[in-house]
């Protein structure tokens, strides 16, 4: 079997650095908040100003998307369908680091033409979780986290002024500071963000217009 050179995977790698967006997760102790822009782009055309890239698996668990639209979108239902055999096979919840897990392996399956994607994966099952997966597979565990071209300054707000004992409108505010500051300065990023609070007791998503 013939498998694809370094050089191709080069290639691919700075492909997916072409791609812009800007997601975040943090981790508090009463749940987990996402936030992702709006803007999606080809090159310097902003291709649709209205794009989705929060998605949930189920209503305790969601999925921010950076990367190719139509590859994080795939993965997206094969996890959903997944899940849903899952649950009805094995009569279990599901749990955030199964859908982590499910897609880790996805994507380290097809790491020799991989999907151009780089995931957070955020929920609450017995406490809230936050992993972080890029386009071979590896995941990783976080409190907090940044993916897409504005990461780079999303990330820088958020260091600064994350605390494990903020409060979930705390976190709000600090991952929609976070994506605004890279709509300000990335121009892959804009149009407005998306953030998506999940706690124990209830998940809801709102949209929140370009403060800049």
């Amino acid at each position: 079997m013939n498998y694809p050179s370094i050089n191709y995977q080069d290639e691919l790698m700075k492909k997916y650095l072409k791609t812009g967006t800007t997601t975040v997760g943090i981790v508090v102790r009463n749940g987990v908040i996402l936030a992702a822009d709006k803007r999606a782009t080809a090159g310097y055309y902003v291709a649709h100003k209205h794009v989705k890239k929060i998605l949930f698996i189920n209503d305790r668990i969601a999925i921010t998307t950076a990367g190719l639209v139509a590859d994080a979108q795939m993965l997206v239902d094969i996890v959903k369908n997944e899940m849903k055999y899952y649950q009805l096979s094995t009569g279990m919840p599901v749990k955030v680091k199964i859908v982590a897990s499910m897609l880790s392996n996805i994507l380290h399956s097809y790491r020799f033409y991989p999907f151009i994607v780089q995931l957070l994966v955020g929920g609450y099952d017995d406490d809230p979780h936050l992993y972080m997966l890029e386009f071979f597979g590896a995941v990783a565990k976080e409190k907090y986290a940044a993916t897409g071209s504005g990461s780079p300054i999303a990330i820088g707000v958020i260091e600064k002024n994350y605390r494990e004992d903020m409060s979930i409108d705390e976190a709000k505010k600090l991952a929609i500071d976070a994506v605004n500051a890279a709509m300000m300065r990335d121009t892959a990023t804009g149009e407005g963000i998306d953030v998506a609070v999940i706690t124990k007791d209830y998940s809801k998503i709102e949209t929140i217009k370009y403060r800049g």
